[in-house]
């Protein structure tokens, strides 16, 4: 029997690795290019779930957490990235909030916490910011993910690149265009990086709460995620890395 669920165990995970090669691989020939591996090891990709600790985020009618979704969806990113040989930095791995210690209140925590992630993200040299987050709204028709870009040289293309992934391998039905990001989230307008905002769904909408709780559609977010920075690659001197 033990022998039995271990050989499960070992397909299961060369299913997951098959289907994340697969998946990587078909986007990169629909845009033209294998060669966007090329120098990524002087890149950074720092990724950031949003929210974390007492800092649920928006929470769904069942009562998920957008911060777990935003972690959960970030820690396969970061695994895929490793899987390729892609530097990365992520803000948080773990249900907290980076705050300083002399932080008391809810609200005092979530200003030092969005401080320290401008911190990290800033000190980090030759770096692009993917931010994981889920929306909400209240009437639950609405659904579909967005991106938004910030204003550095760069953020557009990346954000185009992640709508229109997200349109072709994931939702065909999916009309929503990349967004300049509001000058009110504190993070986007204060990092230093190409930087985008990932809407990744709706935790309003039922059935989109439902894919978004699922392990595998997770892992289809980050491959898109993961497969647009390598495609859009990171100008550097008027040089593309693609």
């Amino acid at each position: 029997m033990k022998i039995q669920k271990t050989k499960i165990l070992w397909v299961c995970c060369a299913l997951v690795v098959v289907l994340v090669l697969g998946v990587m691989v078909y986007l990169l020939l629909n845009r033209g290019s294998m060669a966007a591996f090329a120098r990524m090891e002087e890149h950074t990709l720092i990724i950031d779930p949003g929210h974390g600790g007492e800092d649920g985020g928006a929470l769904s009618a069942s009562g998920h957490a957008e911060s777990a979704v935003n972690l959960d969806i970030a820690l396969r990113l970061d695994q895929i990235m490793g899987f390729y040989g892609v530097p990365t930095m992520l803000t948080r791995d773990s249900d907290i909030s980076i705050h300083d210690e002399k932080a008391r209140t809810l609200r005092e925590k979530k200003v030092s916490d969005l401080h320290n992630r401008v911190a990290q993200v800033n000190s980090i040299e030759n770096a692009t910011l993917i931010s994981i987050h889920q929306n909400s709204f209240p009437n639950y028709r609405y659904h579909g993910a967005q991106v938004f870009y910030g204003g550095e040289a760069g953020s557009q293309e990346l954000a185009k690149c992640i709508q229109e992934s997200i349109q072709s391998a994931l939702d065909p039905e999916n009309n929503r265009t990349p967004q300049r990001v509001q000058r009110t989230v504190y993070l986007m307008k204060n990092v230093s990086c190409r930087a985008v905002l990932v809407e990744c769904g709706f935790l309003s909408n039922p059935e989109e709460e439902k894919l978004l709780q699922e392990k595998a559609y997770q892992m289809k977010l980050a491959m898109v995620l993961g497969t647009s920075y390598i495609q859009s690659g990171e100008t550097q001197e008027g040089e593309s890395l693609i």
